[in-house]
């Protein structure tokens, strides 16, 4: 019924067991499961992840409505053709006869919820915004208060030390948005900081005031809003929502939802994403620094005093 319905929009994966499923979910593999029972009169129940993404388990949620309405419908099937035939029978003219109508309810379980500080997850899908803001606000910081670019790159390592302990504590110990540690959720903020801040400041280290306008429009409108933080990756056109996981803004967002609710999931293409857009950062600001002491520095130049 589901693949008849849904076409390509669902894709089904068949698991052996209900702990095989339940791990699937928590290693972010899969969105759900509907867990089948052995016999045929057992009730299935249907696996959601609600941390996973609010909207895909709402999805589901309906999917078990259905379910419970089909179950429901054939046992009034069932029912008024029990009743049929009981008073079919010539016995039953006249003998008072009683019918129990059965219940039955799809149970949903939702394995990996959101946390009672962040009931819905809203603020975990906002906390993704303000990594784009401070990684361009940190960009404009470095490129125009740190004269040389030599001094560059150990200006971005302190702004993302201090920038991730700093957000870290705003996001989980104020306002609760982001679970597990501390620390590494810390080090995850500061690197992605990092990965967004480097590159524009190695354009503006490299080509100048321009590069900065550069890479804001490329963090801010081509990699922020395919970041998938606010929905999941394959509600978004294809091929953008895996592209946008290629970008700074995408991987962390994917980063801090599986550290803070997915500690079984793998998370080694988010850091490595980070880690490429840092080193590309780093490697024009590299280059600009060779230019630069190839480049006399104009105050280094003996002074001409006139002579009259």
């Amino acid at each position: 019924m589901l693949e008849a319905q849904s076409g390509d929009a669902l894709l089904l994966i068949e698991e052996d067991t209900r702990d095989a499923a339940v791990a699937a979910v928590e290693r972010r593999e899969i969105y759900g499961a509907i867990v089948l029972g052995d016999n045929p009169t057992d009730m299935p129940e249907v696996l959601v992840a609600t941390a996973a993404n609010a909207q895909v388990a709402q999805m589901l949620q309906g999917m078990a409505t259905g379910i419970q309405q089909q179950i429901d419908a054939q046992l009034r099937s069932a029912t008024e053709a029990a009743i049929a035939q009981r008073l079919a029978e010539p016995a039953a003219a006249n003998a008072p006869t009683s019918f129990t109508i059965p219940q039955a309810e799809v149970p949903v379980t939702d394995v990996v919820p959101f946390s009672d500080s962040d009931a819905r997850g809203a603020k975990l899908s906002v906390a993704a915004f303000p990594l784009v803001l401070g990684g361009m606000a940190g960009a404009v910081l470095i490129s125009f208060g740190v004269a040389r670019a030599s001094h560059r790159i150990g200006a971005l390592v302190t702004y993302g030390v201090v920038g991730g302990l700093l957000l870290g504590a705003i996001l989980q110990g104020m306002f609760g948005a982001l679970q597990g540690s501390y620390w590494t959720n810390a080090a995850a903020i500061g690197f992605a900081l990092v990965a967004i801040t480097a590159p524009i400041v190695g354009l503006r280290s490299l080509i100048g005031p321009p590069g900065i306008g550069i890479g804001a429009v490329l963090m801010m409108l081509v990699a922020n809003p395919i970041s998938a933080a606010t929905m999941p990756v394959e509600f978004l056109l294809s091929p953008w929502g895996a592209i946008g996981q290629w970008f700074p803004p995408g991987a962390s967002a994917t980063l801090l939802k599986e550290l803070s609710y997915f500690p079984d999931a793998s998370t080694a293409f988010s850091w490595a994403v980070l880690a490429g857009w840092t080193a590309v950062g780093v490697l024009l600001t590299a280059i600009a620094v060779v230019r630069e002491r190839h480049t006399p520095d104009p105050l280094d130049a003996p002074e001409l005093v006139p002579v009259g």
